[in-house]
């Protein structure tokens, strides 16, 4: 979304505290008709359409409601906007959003919280308004509420999809006790393209490693699935007051941008847009997702809002999906900058008739969509289609029966729990790029500790997308005061050297100092959050300013140092990545930063993390991706007329699943449990088994990912070269050692075609299986399908 919007956000201060009121308490006669008709003048055009929808628990009351309302009053529900930073309800600033919510002519409001903001505004609706219709209340709470966890990408470098279900977890409850109801998460754009800032707020470049984080965020906010209820009753997940509405975004291929720019456009064929884009999305909604966020770019010329084949040809009809549509910021009123919509209310009803349901900051819907619809621009059939889904959200979170939070029981700060579980989030999700002769783990018993580095006594490593309240009130854990507590006993000094971004280097010398002078040095350079995340494209992907001069100098003492990286996206790393014995990349780790790097700095967690996108040598190389297409040429170091840069090594320099440990972890040669299967018996839904032994032969317990890869080595559309198609986090004692098993099906094994009526292929022919530790594994077995 628009970082625009962080500039509405409310604190949980101001508001009235209210309580009561449910639809039907006489509301629905307290208030006039909306405006712009009678409610008897529009009850014939208003009245709900019967539709081809499948009936569920909240049917009856959402029909029931729907032929009570007017026009303007459904169009009204199609309406979201902005909280402001005003003091709360009656401020000046609020007041369009509390005359649309008493007119009965607004849906949602974003980027409001606070139990006792979210009741006053909540009252207005309810009790004001002519039907009492609810509003639902959304905030983008990306990676935390008041206790923020790693960024997204961080996350997915633990392979462990239970920690961003954790996440969830507790960023829901934080959330909905302070009257949100929906985030505007997870993200689960996946990008090959590391310029793109908002590549730290999704899991990296692979769509089968996406799919498996997006499914369990999606769990983790909404709790138990309220999607299969037969009746109101069973539906619980999302009416649980510590649950929050799931929003699968950006839809889709929002990661594709050109260049990395921002908002940019994407070419991209059907079957690169299933293969790659898609399919994080399905999991997503086979998880239960309640809701769906158009995305900001073309896609193939045609603006995702304004995209009939992707928003209702695949996601409502091929799909099913029957919960709600929103815009992106302003994504509605962008179609005319995109040159796509003449003005308002042609962009109205090009998105309205696309798929969009709701409309985001922008009211061309509210503004034009009773004339499109007296001109036939928009059918009866399709309005009414868009209000039942936003007002079936508003049932499952049950907002009719409960429209208020209890102020008393509001989260206000983060628990020790939920301070705990973020650490060990945090230090889950590092991960080890370089470590030679064993630098690491340090001695907690050590003399002397120089920490040095803009980021060394900085407590702005919370990420991206953060609650500005949030940054203010619980900032992250100091490393430097980390590593102090971590090490009592050492003599522990701090030099900033140079800034974050500043090309100043007349601090480097005390910084030098302070490495001549101390046992070890722990060098902590990166990005500041402000430079990573939305709108944050950047054609230099290096340490910015003058950091890479600092780890140089640091390196020319000739002591002992370590690097730590804190950042939001793969960085270059330059010719000072040679010098360093060891690198520590731990990304932008929450609201326990300090702790979680002490633990692993330290020893008292072994990192087991792995790279879920490739560090490119250079930003010539990119894109560069581990799941790349073959070429009529293939890499040959002996053959200039083969697919390469004359100037750099072939890869990146780090690769897809790349990750070491302070323990050392041997695998097996790959096992089959049958070499051949039939095509006809995998479409049918038989399946085989990939297994593999892996041994800890270190002397530290420790994690490793074992990762399975699948190579169709001849298909009629030109398949990667390789494809992640399971992984498995295990933890192992020294000595121990166990067995890691994976099932393939025709889902891993198959592909999509460029028919844009989707059409899924198992051909027949040999595959390629490789089982290792990271995506260049050497070890196969091959698989024949007949």
């Amino acid at each position: 979304m628009q970082g625009m919007r962080r500039r509405t956000l409310l604190s949980a201060a101001g508001g009235t505290a209210v309580a009561g009121g449910l639809l039907g308490a006489g509301s629905a006669q307290a208030a006039a008709p909306a405006a712009g008709g009678t409610a008897a003048a529009d009850a014939a055009q208003g009245a709900a359409a019967d539709g081809p929808r499948a009936s569920g628990p909240y049917d009856r009351k959402i029909r029931e409601l729907l032929g009570r309302m007017t026009v303007d009053e459904k169009f009204g529900q199609l309406q979201q906007l902005p909280w402001t930073w005003d003091t709360g309800p009656g401020g000046g600033e609020t007041k369009a959003v509390e005359d649309a919510a008493r007119k009965g002519r607004l849906g949602s409001v974003f980027s409001i919280f606070g139990a006792k903001t979210t009741n006053a505004l909540q009252k207005i609706a309810v009790e004001e308004s002519r039907l009492g219709i609810p509003l639902v209340f959304g905030l983008d709470v990306i990676h935390g509420m008041w206790t923020n966890f790693p960024i997204p990408l961080a996350q997915a470098a633990s392979f462990d999809p239970e920690v961003t279900a954790v996440d969830a977890e507790v960023s829901a409850k934080e959330a909905r006790s302070s009257g949100v109801h929906w985030t505007f998460a997870p993200m689960m754009d996946v990008t090959h393209e590391p310029r793109w800032g908002r590549i730290a707020e999704g899991n990296g470049e692979d769509p089968y490693l996406t799919s498996a984080f997006a499914a369990a965020k999606v769990r983790g906010y909404q709790g138990k699935d309220a999607k299969g209820a037969k009746d109101a009753k069973d539906a619980k997940g999302l009416k649980d007051k510590d649950r929050l509405a799931a929003c699968a975004k950006h839809f889709v291929a929002y990661g594709g941008a050109e260049g990395g720019r921002d908002y940019n456009t994407v070419d991209v064929s059907e079957s690169r847009l299933r293969n790659l884009y898609l399919p994080p999305f399905k999991a997503a909604l086979d998880a239960g997702a309640a809701t769906v966020m158009a995305s900001f770019n073309t896609i193939s010329g045609v603006p995702a809002h304004g995209n009939p084949h992707t928003l209702t040809e695949i996601l409502k009809d091929e799909w099913g999906f029957d919960g709600l549509v929103v815009s992106d910021f302003t994504g509605v009123q962008e179609l005319i900058a995109h040159g796509f919509a003449e003005d308002g209310a042609d962009a109205a009803r090009l998105s309205l008739n696309a798929g969009v349901d709701m409309e985001m900051t922008s009211t061309h819907f509210v503004e034009n969509g009773r004339k499109l619809l007296r001109a036939g621009k928009i059918e009866q059939s399709r309005l009414d289609d868009a209000v039942y889904r936003v007002l079936q959200l508003k049932f499952q979170l049950g907002l009719f029966d409960h429209p208020y939070v209890e102020e008393k029981d509001e989260i206000t700060e983060p628990s020790a729990a939920a301070r705990k579980a973020a650490r060990a989030a945090a230090a889950r999700s590092m991960v080890l790029l370089k470590n030679e002769k064993s630098v690491l783990p340090l001695s907690a018993g050590a003399s002397s500790i120089a920490v040095v580095g803009p980021f060394g006594d900085s407590d702005d490593l919370l990420g991206t997308w953060v609650i500005p309240a949030s940054q203010e009130k619980f900032p992250a854990v100091k490393v430097v005061d980390a590593v102090k507590k971590a090490a009592p006993k050492a003599k522990v000094t701090y030099a900033k050297g140079v800034d974050a971004a500043g090309e100043d280097t007349a601090g480097i010398p005390a910084a030098v100092a302070a490495a001549k002078a101390a046992d070890v040095t722990v060098v902590v350079v990166g990005e500041p959050p402000s430079i990573s995340g939305e709108a944050a494209a950047r054609s230099d992907i290096s340490l910015p300013g003058a950091q890479e001069k600092l780890v140089e100098a640091v390196a020319a003492t000739g002591k002992p140092f370590v690097v730590v990286l804190v950042n939001g996206r793969p960085l270059t790393l330059g010719g000072w990545l040679a010098k360093a014995p060891a690198v520590l990349e731990a990304w932008h780790p929450g609201t326990e930063a300090g702790h979680a790097i002490a633990d692993v700095l330290f020893g008292t967690v072994n990192p087991g993390g792995k790279l879920p996108v490739s560090f490119p040598r250079t930003v010539g190389q990119i894109p560069i991706h581990y799941n790349h297409e073959s070429t009529g040429r293939p890499y040959d170091p002996d053959n200039k007329y083969t697919s390469k840069y004359l100037d750099l090594p072939e890869g990146p320099q780090f690769g897809f699943g790349h990750g070491l440990s302070y323990t050392e972890f041997t695998l097996g040669a790959p096992r089959l449990s049958r070499p051949r299967v039939a095509a006809q018996a995998l479409r049918k839904g038989d399946t085989l088994e990939v297994s593999v032994s892996v041994r800890n032969i270190g002397k530290r317990a420790g994690d490793e990912v074992v990762q399975l890869y699948v190579h169709d080595k001849a298909a009629s559309i030109t398949q990667p070269v390789r494809r992640l198609r399971g992984f498995r986090r295990v933890t192992l004692e020294p000595g121990e050692q166990t067995t890691v098993r994976f099932r393939l099906g025709a889902e891993d094994l198959g592909f999509w075609t460029n028919d844009t009526r989707g059409r899924f292929l198992l051909e027949p022919g040999a595959f390629d299986l490789y089982v290792g530790t990271s995506s260049a594994a050497k070890e196969k077995v091959t698989l024949t399908v007949t």
